[in-house]
């Protein structure tokens, strides 16, 4: 292996995406996933809230606002106007700002790695994989 590629395939990095309704419990529910590809220049989200988890979890949990706060993540990815202040930020330290630690109700898990040929596809493999 030289660099980050090995034959058709590049590094990519990859982190789910948690809600914990209530962060004294512990407690959460997979809802996306973030992906980072930099042979590519890629970077992406997927999210699929399963409310019917979440409410079993915390029955007043505030749904609206956690899907507000899955599309804010899906928008940083997309980058434009939709990502805001990350707009002019390349895909890597949009994904690293999306990956920091923090304690709020969506929060990212920890980075894991993998290789790839189509790193738009794997986020699509591993939001099947791991949140459905």
């Amino acid at each position: 292996m030289i660099g980050s590629r090995t034959s058709d395939r590049d590094v990519f990095e990859y982190a789910v995406l948690r809600v914990v309704p209530r962060i004294e419990r512990g407690e959460c529910v997979n809802a996306g996933v973030l992906v980072y590809c930099r042979a590519k220049n890629y970077v992406g989200a997927r999210t699929d809230l399963d409310q019917a988890r979440l409410l079993a979890l915390d029955p007043r949990a505030d749904v609206a606002g956690v899907r507000a706060a899955l599309a804010a993540v899906e928008g940083v990815c997309a980058g434009g106007g939709a990502a805001g202040q990350a707009a002019g930020d390349d895909a890597g330290r949009r994904f690293r700002w999306l990956v920091a630690p923090r304690s709020t109700i969506v929060q990212p898990g920890p980075v894991h790695t993998g290789l790839t040929a189509d790193p738009a596809a794997e986020t699509e493999r591993l939001l099947d994989l791991l949140v459905r």
